[in-house]
C-alpha cells in the first residue's frame, strides 16, 4: 500500500508530472507515492521521468477505464 497518492487524470501534461515531481519531492526514504494517470502522453512521460530522476517504479496497473495506477518508492 502506497504512503501517500495523488490524482493527476484532469491535468494535461506537463502539469501531470509537475504534480507528480512535487509530490514525490516531499517522500522520505522508503515512502510510496500513488499516482492516478490517464492513458496517453501522462501514462509514457511521468514514470519515465521519475524514474530518470532517481524514484523507483514499484508497479504500474490498468486501474479502471482509461485509468492507471503507478507506485513510486522513493
Amino acid at each position: 500500500m502506497a504512503s501517500h497518492s495523488i490524482d493527476v487524470t484532469k491535468d494535461h501534461c506537463p502539469m501531470t508530472f509537475v504534480k507528480a515531481k512535487i509530490a514525490l519531492s516531499k517522500l522520505q526514504a522508503g515512502e510510496q507515492l500513488e499516482v492516478l494517470l490517464l492513458e496517453g502522453e501522462a501514462l509514457n512521460s511521468v514514470p519515465k521521468a521519475a524514474v530518470e530522476q532517481g524514484y523507483k517504479l514499484i508497479s504500474l496497473n490498468h486501474h479502471t477505464a482509461n485509468i492507471h495506477r503507478v507506485v513510486f518508492e522513493k
